[in-house]
């Protein structure tokens, strides 16, 4: 019988854990987005200042898994921060402008690297939530972001604030053992959705 009631109580995490009810928020919280129609390019610039991981800093979750591994084998640890912090640029960034653009297609509006452009979308990382995936039960990453748009030549006055809370990481068949796949896979979901948003209240 304890073993039934374990079994269940695990079949039961692991539908929590790729949940509909842990689906994001997306939100125009302050500002309008009237001024992107007609442009064909946006600007895109990332922060991540200040962000944490869980529920700790990013220095603390760094300084823990390089500690970790580098108990495991001499150097690990040093080589994980590399991939940590290279995933931005590598995986990350392209990920979410890829979904972000795929949004825009219709309206002839361009993301991306873009100095020259009228207008700048930075995107601001507040928390990410690695997930986890150990075969039999799984969790989705979660990101949480602000996107905030200015003019590009003058960051004094903020057009647009748009939250997007808790926008999942995972894979459909279940293969996202990886936490840089996780998080890439939250960031394509965040592009996905605020780009969606920016198209019904800014560009139709």
């Amino acid at each position: 019988m304890k073993k039934i009631q374990a079994l269940l109580l695990l079949a039961g995490m692991t539908f929590l854990s790729t949940s509909p009810l842990l689906a994001q928020s997306v939100k125009l919280t302050s500002g309008t987005l009237g001024f992107l129609k007609g442009q064909t390019t946006l600007n895109v610039e990332y922060s991540y200042e200040g962000m944490t991981v869980g529920k700790i800093t990013e220095d603390e979750y760094i300084k823990k898994n390089v500690t970790e591994h580098n108990a495991k084998e001499a150097g690990k640890g040093d080589k994980w921060l590399e991939t940590w912090k290279a995933n931005r640029a590598s995986r990350f960034q392209p990920k979410f402008e890829e979904l972000l653009n795929k949004q825009f297609q219709k309206s002839g509006l361009s993301a991306g690297k873009n100095p020259d452009a009228k207008y700048t979308l930075v995107l601001k990382t507040l928390n990410l939530e690695p997930g986890f995936n150990v075969a039999v039960m799984r969790m989705p990453a979660m990101i949480s972001t602000q996107a905030e748009l200015y003019e590009t030549k003058d960051r004094t006055k903020q057009l647009a604030l748009i939250t997007i809370l808790k926008a999942p990481g995972r894979d459909a068949m279940g293969y996202d053992f990886d936490v840089g796949y996780r998080l890439q896979e939250g960031y394509a979901k965040t592009g996905k959705e605020l780009g969606a948003l920016i198209v019904k209240k800014g560009l139709k």
